[in-house]
């Protein structure tokens, strides 16, 4: 089974207008994965984008619930319209692939997970397991979450993966980006990094000045870096640049033009 992270650079423009869909680009990342399916077993998760972020950051989600209560009933409104955001961007995913004759089916991961100060402490897998066997292609994304410390809180597709490479062990775990994969410096200036082994996350992730308390300077990697050295105890890991034709099938074929971390 192969897990694909499609972030939210990569299906739509961030910095555009709110809840904007580049329906071509998924439509050709579905005609990849129609050259390999039913051979392989696919699991995607595909992150916020102009949907979720903007809806989050608006209604204030990672701050958990406050006290007072009408502030807190503003924020479960907030938490139930970034997931309404989210929700739309999976049923634009769910059309781009049936419309490949791939049959996706969307799970919604709020429903499904329970965290703790952000951190994932339950997941209810069942189902997943039961869809994979019956060969649909499962469809989570980015989403809020049921926190046990603070309410409410955001839960990252980056940490879903990470959970889900620990429980189901995929062959690998491909991780679609708006860059060609990881860069010992800013995409663009530093050199790209093919080939990386675990235990050279760390010593990396202080080059680029990732701090412990999630500073990010080199375009939202530090975090990518930091779950990729948890799922390279399970999986190989690839990242590569999803807005380029061919790809995605040259990281699932093992030859591929990227950044692979094996355990």
């Amino acid at each position: 089974m192969i897990i694909v992270k499609i972030g939210g650079s990569v299906f739509s423009d961030k910095s555009g207008r709110e809840r904007n869909f580049r329906h071509g680009v998924v439509e050709r990342i579905a005609e990849e994965l129609v050259e390999f399916y039913p051979r392989e077993d696919f699991l995607i998760v595909h992150g916020g984008g102009s949907f979720g972020h903007p809806e989050a950051k608006k209604h204030g989600i990672k701050d958990g619930l406050p006290d007072e209560p009408k502030a807190a009933r503003s924020r479960r409104i907030g938490f139930t319209l970034t997931h309404k955001a989210m929700l739309e961007a999976n049923g634009s995913f769910i059309d781009a692939f049936i419309s490949k004759n791939l049959p996706a089916f969307p799970v919604s991961t709020s429903s499904i997970f329970l965290t703790d100060e952000g951190e994932i402490v339950y997941g209810d897998l069942e189902v997943l397991r039961w869809l994979l066997r019956e060969r649909f292609i499962p469809v989570l994304f980015g989403d809020v979450s049921i926190d046990i410390a603070r309410g409410i809180d955001i839960l990252s597709g980056d940490q879903i993966i990470t959970y889900l490479a620990k429980m189901l062990e995929p062959e690998k775990v491909v991780f679609l980006m708006d860059v060609d994969g990881i860069y010992d410096g800013r995409p663009g200036r530093g050199k790209l990094v093919q080939n990386l082994e675990r235990d050279e996350i760390g010593p990396l992730l202080g080059r680029l000045n990732c701090t412990t308390a999630g500073t990010d300077v080199t375009g939202g990697i530090c975090n990518k870096l930091r779950e990729a050295a948890k799922m390279a105890r399970f999986s190989e890991v690839w990242f590569v640049n999803g807005l380029v034709p061919g790809r995605l099938s040259g990281a699932i074929r093992g030859d591929g033009f990227g950044t692979r971390i094996v355990p």
